[in-house]
């Protein structure tokens, strides 16, 4: 029934398949939906939870013979910022990726109005791209939002300085934030991983949570057989193994290798992800 309904719209006046669901309409109605207001509080919140901590434990590495990112959090700003990320990367960071990404599709089937949307008419395609770029928008919004507001809390607190290396040395404050900015940009290719296996889920289910819970479940059992040595060089598959690659980003000399080794496999098990979502949506009966 949709591709005839998009057949006779193709020949009516005005009608234009790409100016269906611009990409402003979706993003307005994603940036006002209670998930993403929630998920950007508690990313404002995080900064702000650390320094009390820090404040209240008396700073951290107490005890502790080694020198790690960690035991730096509190020599600036920047050394802030970069212990926020540390503290987010393998775990909170992937949930707004996978919520962004795995509820925008599965949603709409969830409210019954997928099918409106398919006969507005909308083309398959294009629902797909819209929702895809406006997810990952969102993401990476998301990933920016920590850090900035954790390098302005840390200035605050600790004052605007070098980023103070746990290997001995320092990087200027200039060149600090160029790194921070190349360690932002490997964390999102990093999780374009689960972005992609959400989004696949998500057109795949009516559940939400589903898609949610299954993209961010993988990406732990991922992190499980990580962990699992007896897999060899086996790990070197697993997305999971290169996820701390952007710590070669605070370092004296910056290292590409294992960022780039983590980002063409992240790239390559995306882009299949992504090919089987537009595949096999373009098949699918919508009747939700």
């Amino acid at each position: 029934m949709s591709s005839t309904l998009i057949d006779s719209a193709e020949v009516a006046e005005g009608y234009r398949a790409g100016r269906t669901l611009p990409l402003r309409v979706e993003l307005v109605r994603q940036l006002k939906r209670r998930r993403t207001i929630v998920m950007g509080g508690i990313l404002f919140a995080l900064p702000f939870v650390l320094l009390i901590a820090f404040q209240v434990g008396g700073g951290p590495g107490g005890g502790n013979n080694r020198v790690n990112l960690m035991d730096t959090a509190t020599l600036s700003g920047a050394n802030f910022a970069a212990v926020n990320l540390f503290a987010s990367a393998g775990f909170l960071l992937v949930i707004p990726v996978a919520l962004f990404c795995g509820d925008t599709v599965a949603s709409e089937a969830g409210w019954s109005s997928l099918r409106y949307l398919l006969a507005a008419p909308v083309p398959r395609a294009r629902l797909l791209w819209s929702k895809l770029v406006v997810g990952l928008g969102l993401s990476l919004a998301a990933m920016l939002l920590l850090p900035l507001v954790a390098l302005a809390v840390g200035t605050a607190a600790y004052g605007w300085g070098p980023l103070e290396l746990p290997t001995g040395g320092e990087l200027a404050a200039g060149t600090a934030a160029q790194r921070l900015l190349v360690t932002v940009a490997y964390i999102f290719v990093s999780q374009l991983v689960t972005a992609a296996l959400a989004f696949w889920l998500s057109t795949r289910t009516d559940a939400p949570l589903g898609a949610v819970g299954g993209a961010v479940g993988l990406t732990i059992v991922g992190n499980v057989l990580d962990q699992v040595t007896a897999l060899g060089h086996w790990r070197d598959f697993l997305p999971s193994h290169w996820q701390y690659a952007w710590l070669d980003a605070v370092r004296p000399r910056l290292e590409w290798s294992d960022m780039i080794q983590g980002t063409a496999l992240s790239i390559t098990y995306a882009l299949v992800l992504f090919a089987l979502a537009f595949r096999g949506f373009a098949r699918k009966d919508v009747v939700s």
